[in-house]
């Protein structure tokens, strides 16, 4: 069974169940603060929905759902050195139903075996193959035998033997694991509960026998079993990391990982081979690379794909890091230790042919993310002949360190310093993962801790020398407030931003900087570089604005009122409690931009275009300002 139809299978299944299909959400977790963005991507498929299982009403069109299924894009580094072998990966999705105080254990578990083993409606397992598993019980809770006696009424149903206790030695089909494997909870505080988890006998090594606690232990570890569902049941309350009672309203958040389904279901041993990743696969098969290095690179070329779709750019922190990383990464794993356009073309186009129909986005963008993936290479590309001599000059002063030690020093080996780890990271790119990689095939040890002091110096040196910078940013930069031109530049400016998110999406375009003067405009903006067409429909958008002689109003309101407008504004920053927002257009509702700006602005877009009505606004220059940043300079002549 393909993975596209195992989705399918599995949306329907649980729609047909009273469960609203929603779409997944961004990769990118929010900005803004909550239980949501204490990670940097979304690691998890129940993590866009945390606020909603603890109890937010779920609202669509005003109506309260209790019931969603989803398939949720994911993505951790925690395994990134695993990548590479059959099952590992940074970017996977994760299959999900949720109940939100509506169902709970009996609806959840039944339907979990239904899924997996109706050959009409499911995957069609062999139940004689499933093996389950229930809490085992602590201080904190109680053993979890509610779930265990469903299971037994479940497998009776389906006339597959459960077997007897496991936990007194007998042989069984139901076993009792501790908290550490069969519990979840969010925190100290919160909703919290015990979990079912459903493994399956791939090779039918045990041919539907009934286990020992330590015959399914030894099975678990070995491989021949594996867990293939989850079903979380939030039933308690936590404060201070202690249970204090059960909750009102119990939730269910259940789910599998589609890679993990689509193994099982495939006959293959590995998700390569399978049809997430086949097609890029035969791509690479030429490559004299090992098998190992070809996965590395089609495992993080479709992470790339996906994190750029949803808006991160490569950068020098955060999630723009992760992001050049795995860009690196995978071209390090090359033979050629380069990805030039036509190839990285191929792949993009590959991977949007197998995911296109679940993400339509991704061919929406596939200009853009060709463009992000070939900038990144094309620049990896020019430091990393000069770096990887750098490197060997490091490795040749090791070695000849390590070669000449005075007697009784010998065991303890000379190592790249942090200096020379950070020097490689400023002056040729090398992220600090890809030093400590390169060193471990030669035997070297990196000195990590220091490398991350000289990382915390010069980050604090960059954050002073950018403050001055980032207050004329938020001012505006304007260089005379009372010039005309300077103002209607300014207007010019909010137009220019708006333009720019219609051409390049909401991800790109927003401001990183600008700088105004009687002569011209400068924006500083998140992107990549445009091209010549993309260039002539920023100016067509912005004169075809100036020409409707729109009208640029401003308003004061209470911050907590101005930030529901939707008025563009810089996230993190501290504003007063009263907020001045510029709208162009008849109204706040039917804007065609608002900002939140302390101003001056013209009266009207028409007056852009000078005395005469004459003046066009002209992009003069498009450049790179900075890692990630793009620049524009334009007149108004």
């Amino acid at each position: 069974m393909k993975s596209s139809e195992i989705r399918e299978r599995f949306l329907a299944f649980f729609h047909k169940r009273m469960h609203t299909v929603i779409q997944s959400a961004s990769l990118v977790t929010p900005d803004e603060k909550g239980l949501t963005n204490a990670t940097l991507f979304n690691t998890a498929g129940m993590q866009p929905l945390v606020p909603f299982l603890l109890g937010k009403p779920y609202l669509v069109d005003g109506k309260q759902i209790t019931r969603l299924v989803d398939v949720q894009k994911c993505l951790r580094t925690v395994d990134i050195d695993g990548v590479g072998d059959k099952t590992h990966h940074t970017f996977f999705q994760m299959l999900g139903n949720w109940s939100l105080g509506d169902y709970f254990k009996r609806e959840a578990i039944g339907w979990s075996f239904e899924f997996l083993t109706s050959k009409v409606e499911g995957l069609g397992l062999d139940p004689t193959r499933l093996y389950v598993s229930v809490f085992a019980g602590d201080d904190n809770a109680p053993r979890d035998d509610e779930a265990a006696e469903i299971w037994r009424d479940v497998f009776k149903k389906n006339n597959v033997e459960a077997g007897g206790d496991t936990s007194k030695g007998e042989a069984g089909r139901i076993f009792y694991l501790p908290a550490e494997n069969n519990w979840w909870e969010a925190g100290d505080s919160g909703p919290c509960g015990p979990d079912t988890e459903m493994f399956y006998d791939i090779k039918n090594s045990h041919k539907g026998a009934l286990l020992t606690h330590a015959a399914y232990t030894k099975a678990d570890e070995a491989q021949e079993i594996v867990e293939v569902w989850n079903d979380v049941f939030m039933q308690y309350e936590k404060k201070d990391g202690k249970i204090v009672g059960k909750l009102g309203k119990p939730s269910v958040d259940t789910g599998a990982g589609l890679e993990r389904l689509t193994i099982t279901l495939s006959g293959s041993d590995n998700t390569y081979d399978t049809d997430l990743f086949k097609p890029v696969m035969d791509l690479l098969k030429d490559e004299k690379t090992s098998l190992r290095s070809r996965r590395i690179v089609a495992d993080h070329m479709r992470a790339s794909i996906f994190l750029i779709a949803d808006g991160v750019i490569p950068s020098n922190t955060d999630r723009g890091y992760i992001l050049r990383r795995f860009i690196r990464r995978a071209v390090m794993n090359t033979e050629k230790k380069r990805l030039d356009v036509a190839e990285i073309s191929k792949i993009v186009d590959t991977f949007i042919s197998i995911y296109t129909e679940c993400y339509p986005e991704l061919a929406e963008k596939s200009a853009l993310i060709k463009g992000i993936l070939g900038d990144e290479c094309a620049k990896f590309a020019e430091t990393l002949e000069h770096g990887l001599k750098e490197f060997e000059k490091i490795v040749a002063r090791v070695n000849f360190t390590n070669a000449t030690k005075l007697e009784g020093m010998a065991n303890i080996p000379a190592r790249i310093s942090g200096k020379e780890a950070f020097d490689l990271f400023q002056s040729y790119g090398f992220p600090i993962e890809l030093t400590i990689e390169l060193a471990k095939e030669k035997g070297i040890v990196v000195a990590v801790d220091r490398f991350k002091e000289e990382f915390d110096n010069f980050f604090k040196k960059h954050q002073d020398l950018s403050r001055t910078g980032a207050e004329q940013k938020f001012k505006g930069g304007l260089a005379d407030a009372n010039d005309p031109m300077v103002v209607r530049y300014h207007t010019a400016t909010h137009l220019l931003q708006q333009a720019l998110h219609d051409v390049l999406g909401e991800e790109l375009g927003s401001q990183k900087g600008s700088n105004i003067t009687p002569e011209r405009l400068r924006y500083d903006f998140n992107g990549v570089k445009l091209t010549d067409e993309q260039k002539k429909l920023v100016e067509a958008i912005v004169n075809e604005k100036i020409a409707a002689k729109l009208p640029v109003n401003q308003v004061i309101l209470p911050r907590e009122e101005a930030e529901k407008t939707g008025a563009r504004h810089f996230f993190g920053e501290k504003y007063g409690d009263q907020i001045s927002i510029y709208f162009i257009g008849p109204s706040m509702e039917k804007a065609y931009s608002k900002e939140f700006c302390g101003g001056p602005h013209v009266k009207n877009t028409f007056e852009l275009s000078g005395p005469e009505g004459k003046w066009h606004f002209k992009i003069q220059k498009e450049e790179a300002s900075s890692q990630g940043v793009r620049r524009i300079k334009a007149v108004l002549a």
